[in-house]
């Protein structure tokens, strides 16, 4: 195997960015790098760069942006940059004919510890099921979705009121670095791939919809103050205050007996504001309002008591 293999890099996020930044770091060789379209963003809908294009640009990477991973015109560009290997992180899903085009295959980092949560929100849904422990996995892209050979994990705890933003940041550095350790095996032929086993259906990762955000008060308040912290902070549960529509970001459990009937708004109006569940109540740390910004609660309430 090559010291040194040719490598083409795709991704799009900040999440990516670290991973491409511990690559260069390592020396390793990036001949190029794919991500997304520029696109217009925000209220001004001005058109922004996506942050790993930005990136290739501060270290004068060559970039490629396909509109369509099937296009002639992509295939020519990867050709062109004769990869021995690809790495994708946070990307779309490829077509076989660019997955399979490296002779080294196309390895992807994985923000789960495979099998278990393959699909597009690994970490908001290890978090809303309570799970202990996650991490990240590198392994060879293969026709199933997150199917492939694995070919190293690094185990990451869930404290209690980790929140999925806060996992995603540790997750990002430790997938770098599981990707730089993954390459140096791979080049001293120290790693050996392993297959998947099957994963329980009960253990897959959706993409989320609004559906999975709207809060059920009509459980445990441990599994409420999960959703909150898996969905934070964004796209944020969601939940209603006298019809209107609010996101909750920041919560505590209180093992209390509830005197109020299951999903009352409870408040005193100053200092704190609190839904009842069946074995307790979850007190929220802060709040979005319809039409507002994201404040702590005492700003809330100093505003609510005019609601009323």
């Amino acid at each position: 195997m090559s010291a040194s293999p040719k490598i083409v890099f795709m991704g799009t996020p900040a999440f990516a960015v670290a991973s491409l930044k511990a690559l260069l770091d390592a020396k390793m060789n990036v001949v190029g790098v794919v991500t997304a379209p520029d696109k217009p963003a925000g209220r001004g809908m001005q058109v922004q760069q996506s942050a790993v294009k930005q990136f290739a640009l501060e270290h004068q990477l060559p970039i490629a942006q396909p509109e369509k991973l099937k296009s002639p015109e992509f295939f020519a560009q990867i050709q062109a940059w004769q990869p021995d290997l690809q790495i994708v992180v946070a990307f779309r899903m490829l077509p076989e004919s660019i997955w399979s085009f490296p002779p080294m295959g196309t390895l992807n980092v994985h923000g789960s510890l495979l099998p278990k949560y393959r699909g597009a929100a690994p970490i908001n849904w290890a978090i809303i099921n309570g799970e202990k422990e996650t991490g990240v996995t590198t392994f060879r892209l293969q026709h199933a979705i997150d199917t492939g050979d694995i070919l190293l994990q690094e185990r990451i705890p869930i404290s209690p009121d980790m929140t999925a933003g806060a996992l995603h940041d540790i997750m990002m550095e430790v997938g770098a670095q599981t990707l730089v350790r993954t390459l140096n095996g791979l080049i001293s032929n120290s790693i050996q791939a392993k297959p998947q086993e099957d994963a329980l259906p009960s253990a897959h990762a959706p993409k989320i919809f609004t559906k999975d955000c709207e809060i059920n008060w009509q459980q445990h308040v441990v599994k409420v103050h999960d959703l909150i912290r898996g969905l934070a902070p964004f796209p944020g549960a969601i939940t209603k205050v006298d019809g209107k529509i609010v996101k909750l970001f920041s919560t505590s459990i209180l093992h209390e007996n509830t005197k109020e009937p299951i999903g009352s708004f409870v408040t005193d109006g100053k200092t704190y504001a609190r839904f009842a569940c069946i074995d307790g109540y979850i007190q929220l740390n802060d709040i979005q309002w319809e039409g507002k910004k994201r404040m702590p609660i005492a700003d809330f309430l100093r505003g609510y008591k005019k609601m009323d």
